[in-house]
């Protein structure tokens, strides 16, 4: 059991009604959810299966600018992408009369007041942790001279930026929250919801603990970052608590950290605004969206939460064991394919012309459940031009002129000779093979003869063009925010490109995963014109701890 585990586990030894635990999932419709909320996700939802309690999807819409109905719809498909449900979906702005209300009774009790000041003097009266706040001039307003003020606020006698709402605690709290905390601003500004009803709207602090409350929340489960706003939370609610109700118990857990990647949605508006990611789904970054679109599977980024854990400890986890688990699921779910991504031409010249083999490959001999297929082979074939070197070098154990390789699931070649262009670039690869090295599965005929190396190939009377999307990370760096995020964005996070694929792959559906052999994985994607694409969703093995070395 992690440690909220065994703090409900406490709670209901010591008499807490297990029929009354309730969670909520709260995102801010601002923006699409990211891998950090995954984990927020499952936790809330798997705690929600172990006790049988209900789950609320709440959407905290206590800011009109930038909230929208895209971002409420891209925050369900997630949800239900992950494989949960929730039990109910509310929205912050459900409560707002009811906010208002008790905001209401607040300034009777003395305990709030109507501030004239702007915010940025607000901010520096505040002053530091070190230091002694400075009381607003407004802190003693008369309780009748605030409730007037405050109504005037509320209908939009007043403008934006005139004055806001504050809670009257203590100025001299080495807390800052606590620091006569605002919970109402004026925002001219219409609501996705609301519409124009309102145009005070209160602060998320305000707002989060007293919608725990209002919906009976028991444990209300928030980052790290939260650590530090729990007395503020918990004064809120010592002003409308009622011993009868359930009183919410903010529990705080350590925020996902990956390395190689940004979640903050400004940084990720920025790159949107700056046109260096097209969107909030691009595969390039760690929105969920993105993930799906690159092919990551649900199953893969909940073991991958499940594998690191909750905890109380912030940390940064390397991306690759990310990519190892996304890699480890794919090996037994996709269909073993060959593409060559960068061609150049092999021709076997003691081959018949126009002769063709089909030959029987596995699907997945992870499960032979996925059968087989027939690739053709013929004469003229496509290899990977990585894969061979006119002259041998040490540590290359690919093709090379008098060396022979395994083409894969067919014969054993031998390089002898390479024709030229005119630039002195190579455009064919002249081999002979071994018309007995065939590897046939089903007669038990192994190889007497060993190679060192085995490449993948497509046939040249055959092939298929596929356009393909390679993705690398899109920073450089495994922390990007040091010293900026935005000198530490990789040039060359994307390539598109042309590859030449087997006959086979003129099957793929959308939503269809195969490894390309010796390359990576692929997710087929379609376009809005209705072509499909092959998104890359990892490579083969990791090779970007490699790449980053020599950075």
């Amino acid at each position: 059991m992690n440690f909220i585990e065994k703090i409900i586990k406490e709670d209901i030894e010591n008499g807490f009604p297990i029929e009354k635990i309730k969670f909520r999932f709260p995102p801010e419709p601002n923006g699409y959810l990211h891998i950090g909320h995954i984990k927020a996700i499952c936790l809330n939802f798997e705690l929600g299966k172990k006790y049988n309690s209900p789950v609320i999807l709440r959407f905290d819409d206590t800011n009109p600018i930038g909230e929208s109905r895209k971002f409420i719809e891209s925050i369900k498909k997630d949800i239900l992408f992950l494989g949960f449900k929730w039990d109910k979906i509310t929205y912050a702005s459900d409560y707002f009369q009811k906010l208002y209300e008790l905001a209401i009774e607040l300034i009777k009790k003395n305990r709030a007041y109507v501030d004239s000041q702007s915010q940025n003097k607000i901010k520096l009266q505040r002053k530091t942790p070190f230091e002694t706040g400075v009381n607003s001039f407004y802190r003693n307003r008369s309780i009748n001279q605030n409730l007037y003020l405050f109504h005037k606020m509320k209908n939009g006698l007043l403008k934006e930026g005139s004055c806001v709402l504050r809670a009257k605690i203590d100025m001299n709290s080495t807390n800052m929250n606590m620091r006569d905390p605002i919970m109402y601003r004026i925002l001219q500004k219409k609501h996705h919801r609301t519409m124009n009803e309102w145009c005070i709207y209160p602060t998320y602090d305000w707002t989060h603990g007293q919608c725990d409350y209002f919906e009976q929340i028991s444990h209300s489960l928030c980052s790290l970052e939260f650590e530090n706003r729990r007395p503020l939370y918990n004064w809120y609610l010592d002003q409308i608590f009622d011993k009868k109700k359930i009183r919410p118990k903010q529990i705080e857990f350590s925020r996902l950290n990956l390395s190689h990647t940004i979640t903050s949605k400004r940084k990720i508006q920025y790159l949107i605004e700056n046109k260096i990611i097209p969107s909030w789904d691009d595969p390039r970054i760690l929105t969920i969206s993105g993930l799906r679109r690159k092919g990551y599977t649900s199953l893969s980024l909940i073991n991958f939460i499940h594998k690191i854990g909750i905890s109380k400890r912030n940390n940064i986890i390397d991306i690759s064991f990310l990519e190892f688990l996304v890699r480890e699921h794919l090996n037994k779910i996709s269909t073993r394919v060959m593409v060559v991504l960068r061609p150049i031409k092999l021709i076997i010249d003691n081959y018949y012309m126009n002769k063709i083999e089909w030959i029987e490959i596995e699907n997945n001999p992870e499960d032979y459940k996925f059968g087989t297929r027939k690739v053709p082979f013929s004469k003229e074939l496509y290899i990977e031009k990585d894969d061979f070197l006119e002259e041998e070098k040490k540590e290359f154990f690919r093709l090379c002129i008098g060396k022979e390789v395994k083409l894969k699931n067919a014969y054993i070649i031998k390089a002898n000779y390479v024709i030229k262009n005119d630039k002195g670039e190579i455009e064919e690869i002249h081999c002979t093979y071994d018309k007995k090295s065939k590897y046939r599965k089903n007669n038990n005929i192994q190889l007497k003869k060993r190679v060192k190396s085995t490449l993948h190939w497509v046939s040249a009377k055959h092939y298929f063009p596929i356009e393909i999307y390679l993705y690398n990370h899109l920073f450089l760096k495994r922390n990007p925010d040091i010293p900026n995020f935005k000198t530490n964005i990789n040039p060359n996070s994307k390539d598109k490109i042309i590859g030449y694929a087997e006959p086979y792959l003129k099957k793929a559906r959308k939503g269809d995963r195969f490894q390309f052999q010796r390359i990576g994985y692929f997710y087929v994607e379609k376009k809005e014109n209705g072509d499909i694409i092959f998104n890359e969703t990892v490579s083969i093995k990791d090779q970007w701890k490699k790449m980053n070395k020599n950075l």
